[in-house]
């Protein structure tokens, strides 16, 4: 199961203390206590792995290491060890608490999230030549603890859209191969499903319905990754007793949803044309491209037409 929202909380590293330590050489008794080493950092860093958020589900407190105390000689403490949390590109971090958001867009991005806490200073710090042998130090400040919440947002350059059974999953399974599991009775995809076309990523976004913008099925759940997406190929199966009705109905949640979502790029897609009569084909096609000029005739067993959606797809990206 696909994790795609986690909350956890993550807490920087401690300070060590600084301490008080004094020469143990005859004549030299100077002080000569160190500084405590400074606490780990926690960063976000993106990853390709799409169930990065998995780990997240039950381990929910990240902490970096503490900073080691002083040492004498005038030697600092270690510093905290970092810790590194591993998100898929497209996380957004929301912080709870200073309401900042980091985005994770790319593989290998690391962002800090945590700063850990500066070390103390020790005794050997607070000479003077009116204290020539303070007792004085710092203790160590407190790392940066904060919640976030991780939202997973999907980064596609193409996003297949559709009400349930519109055969989106076995389009993406014969256009790159993704080998997504495919029924013939609705809600079979109930999480997001991701392939390669020549470099182009093209997603399966499930579970859109009437009623998807107000929590209504699965959709609710899958809307925002839409938010990423570049173009949208909106499929429509033919076997539809009313195409129009069925694209209206996923094009009033994307607005309500989104504003943003109604202006993207749009193409149809027409799916299972190998269960239609091929007249009623040309009458449907001729229908909804009242609504849509940019309309494509496929089938899964028709390679003519699954070899022109690759090209299609191949040209829209290149724009």
């Amino acid at each position: 199961m696909l994790t795609d929202e986690a909350k956890i909380k993550i807490m920087a590293g401690k300070g060590g203390d600084g301490i008080v330590t004094f020469d143990k050489i005859k004549m030299s008794l100077g002080p000569t206590g160190g500084r405590g080493g400074n606490g780990g950092n926690v960063y976000f860093e993106g990853v390709s792995n799409l169930a990065a958020l998995n780990k997240y589900r039950h381990k929910k407190e990240h902490w970096a290491q503490d900073g080691q105390k002083g040492k004498s000689d005038r030697k600092d403490g270690y510093n905290g060890k970092d810790i590194i949390l591993a998100v898929p590109i497209g996380t957004l971090a929301h912080n709870l608490e200073t309401g900042k958001k980091i985005d994770i867009t790319k593989v290998g991005q690391r962002v800090l999230a945590a700063k850990g806490g500066i070390g103390g200073r020790g005794n050997f710090y607070f000479r003077s030549s009116t204290n020539t042998t303070p007792k004085e130090f710092e203790k160590g400040k407190s790392g940066e603890a904060f919640n976030f919440v991780l939202e997973l947002r999907l980064i596609a350059d193409i996003g297949l859209i559709g009400l349930p059974n519109a055969g989106k999953s076995s389009l993406l399974n014969e256009l790159t191969k993704a080998d997504v599991r495919v029924a013939g009775y609705p809600f079979t995809t109930l999480e997001p499903n991701l392939g390669t076309l020549e470099n182009i990523i093209i997603a399966d976004i499930p579970g859109l319905i009437e009623g998807a913008s107000l929590g209504k099925g699965l959709g609710i759940k899958f809307l925002r990754h839409i938010q990423r997406t570049k173009i949208l190929a909106h499929c429509i199966s033919l076997e539809a007793s009313d195409l129009k009705k069925d694209y209206e109905t996923i094009r009033r949640e994307l607005e309500e949803y989104s504003a943003e979502l109604g202006k993207k790029k749009e193409i149809i897609i027409l799916t299972k044309s190998d269960t239609i009569n091929p007249k009623e084909i040309v009458k449907k096609e001729k229908e909804m491209k009242k609504i849509n000029r940019d309309i494509f005739i496929s089938s899964i067993h028709d390679w003519e037409s699954l070899e022109k959606i690759k090209s299609i797809f191949i040209k829209l990206t290149e724009k």
